[in-house]
């Protein structure tokens, strides 16, 4: 019999031995920390915002010396301003919110319009955050963002959502064979077959298996797209080739990850005290 002063329990027969590692100030930071990851994606997060456009349609432009033709998307910036910040210390990572367009405040919920206000900022049609790396790249709340916010000869990231084709069979889809077309194949010529597997597969469709769905209407990245023209007083920028998405989509343009980052200031503001001194020297 045990007596009821003796607790039951579990002792580790090795006592720990005192690690002299982990110890003091200037550890290692950890693999799996937040700051490890944000160190990670540093490389490949952008120095400065991106900005906000419509899908105007497309047209030509064409070499003077070579007399080449290039076909061109024409993407215009409507008062495209910075509505909030997203920090570190607050949010966990460093974000611009901008907005683009004009919206009706009968048509914003009241939060979004307390957001708006707080913020000075008129109501938007649309509000899209793009990372920066770290607090340098965050603009001042209410600045506009202009189409020279963009190099003519930069490369940049289009990011748009595509044509959606509604629901779309596997032959559309997936690029299907489909059924046979002689005798033997009673209406089911561009059917998609068999789904799965009987008793050896376990009597069920993997995952991940290419069937028949919804297709189209998702994000799609044209990357390195080259800038051909940009104009502040019509409001447009000029993209080299096509990129995804109908006439009248929303379009978000950034700095291409996979090109060197562009040598302009971080902030507009910046931009004009250093071409100002340019001017009066020449």
């Amino acid at each position: 019999m045990l007596s009821h002063a003796s607790k039951r329990g579990i002792k580790s027969i090795s006592t720990p031995r005192p690690n002299r590692y982990n110890r003091g100030q200037g550890l290692p930071i950890l693999n799996s920390s937040v700051e490890a990851a944000l160190e990670r994606k540093a490389y490949t997060t952008p120095l400065r915002t991106g900005a906000l456009g419509t899908k105007k349609g497309m047209m030509a432009m064409y070499d003077t010396e070579t007399g080449r033709r290039f076909p061109c998307t024409v993407v215009q910036m409507d008062r495209v301003q910075v509505v909030s910040h997203k920090t570190r210390k607050l949010n966990g990572y460093f974000a611009v919110q901008v907005g683009s367009g004009w919206k009706h405040p009968s048509n914003v919920t009241r939060p979004l319009l307390g957001h708006y206000a707080n913020n000075q900022v008129s109501p938007k049609r649309h509000l899209v955050e793009f990372k920066v790396r770290d607090e340098t790249g965050l603009l001042g709340i209410g600045q506009t963002i202009s189409p020279s916010w963009f190099q003519e000869g930069q490369f940049v990231d289009a990011r748009a959502n595509c044509r959606g084709m509604g629901f779309a069979g596997g032959m559309k889809k997936w690029g299907f064979k489909g059924q046979g077309r002689s005798h033997g194949v009673s209406k089911t010529h561009r059917s998609m077959g068999s789904a799965g597997q009987s008793q050896g597969g376990g009597s069920r469709v993997l995952p991940g298996k290419k069937m028949a769905g919804r297709m189209g209407g998702q994000q799609v990245t044209t990357q390195n797209v080259k800038v051909m023209k940009v104009d502040d007083e019509k409001g447009i920028v000029v993209l080299n080739g096509c990129i995804a998405g109908p006439d009248g989509c929303l379009v978000k343009l950034s700095d291409a990850i996979k090109k060197p980052w562009p040598n302009v200031p971080l902030h507009p503001s910046i931009a004009s005290a250093t071409i100002e001194p340019l001017g009066i020297a020449a």
